[in-house]
């Protein structure tokens, strides 16, 4: 039962983030597309690269859907299962990544002004970004492998696939999936979010100490900051705490997949930092939104006028 429930509310939250995700990153994708190409500067290379990673994940959540829709079977082609669980996972933590390498951008921005603007280039954004998708592919390397080898030492004689994907585990398993899990936790989330919390921490002491500089400006960049850091606590937070849980328990928990939604829900929440990060994304939502009102206006007023002749 408790498994039926959580499988529900994995399919929902699922749903939504489907639903919510792809007409915003796609927006925001193609913003930053035509910015790249016009000016490209680092912090649009590293949105974009956010962007793409967001897109990516999005992709790949139907197999999600279908998994959580059969209770947690997996009953799709099982050459499925490796691939969708490591672009899932190497996605997210290249999130976290990229998110981090926004908020040193930032940073520098505010507290070397003069050196940023000399050194920072575009292709650093790029080197960095290709960086990222390197470190999260080589870590993430053991929810591609893993499968198959439970398929290998499940059952050699009739060679059928697990009825799972990447959920259960044995003892000789665990002791390899664990400390890989706590590596994960140290190396591609304490190490990030310590980096953001200086960064923002730092961002938010200069940025309210600067007199040359408009107080709704102020405000809207403190709120990214301290939105940005609330987004990368609530949607990481949670699903990387289950790995030392799991660690010094000995055990995959249960509630892996619970945690994991918020994580999921993260596709969600980039597009509202992109709003506020960038200037191109605001403009570009509200020229959509202008035209919507536009075709609404001119659609109102061919019904009034058709009602008017009837």
């Amino acid at each position: 039962m408790a498994t039926m429930l959580c499988s529900k509310l994995l399919l929902i939250v699922y749903i939504v983030t489907f639903l919510m995700g792809v007409p915003a990153n796609i927006l925001a994708f193609c913003t930053f597309c035509r910015k790249v190409r016009r000016k490209a500067a680092p912090i649009d290379i590293l949105l974009l690269n956010l962007t793409i990673s967001d897109l990516i994940f999005l992709a790949f959540l139907p197999f999600k859907m279908k998994e959580a829709s059969d209770n947690m079977a997996w009953l799709l082609p099982f050459p499925l299962c490796p691939f969708t669980g490591f672009v899932f996972y190497v996605t997210i933590y290249n999130s976290t990544l990229l998110l981090t390498a926004v908020s040193v951008e930032r940073y520098l921005g505010v507290a070397y002004p003069l050196w940023h603007s000399l050194y920072r280039r575009p292709r650093y954004a790029v080197l960095a970004s290709i960086m990222f998708w390197v470190v999260t592919t080589l870590n993430l390397s053991i929810v591609y492998i893993m499968p198959y080898a439970q398929w290998r030492n499940g059952d050699n004689s009739t060679a059928v696939p697990p009825t799972t994907c990447y959920l259960n585990f044995t003892a000789e398993e665990l002791r390899i999936v664990l400390p890989v899990r706590l590596e994960l936790f140290l190396v591609l989330f304490c190490i990030p979010f310590i980096i953001c919390c200086f960064c923002y921490a730092n961002f938010i002491l200069i940025l309210s100490r600067l007199p040359n500089i408009s107080r709704r400006r102020r405000m809207r960049a403190i709120g990214l900051a301290l939105g940005t850091l609330i987004v990368f606590t609530v949607c990481f937070g949670p699903y990387n705490a289950s790995h030392v849980v799991g660690f010094v328990r000995k055990e995959s928990e249960k509630w892996r997949n619970v945690a994991l939604l918020s994580s999921t829900f993260n596709a969600c929440l980039d597009p509202f930092i992109f709003y506020f990060s960038s200037a191109a994304v605001r403009s570009m939502l509200s020229h959509c939104f202008r035209n919507i009102m536009a075709k609404l206006h001119i659609l109102r007023c061919g019904v009034s006028r058709e009602t008017i002749q009837d």
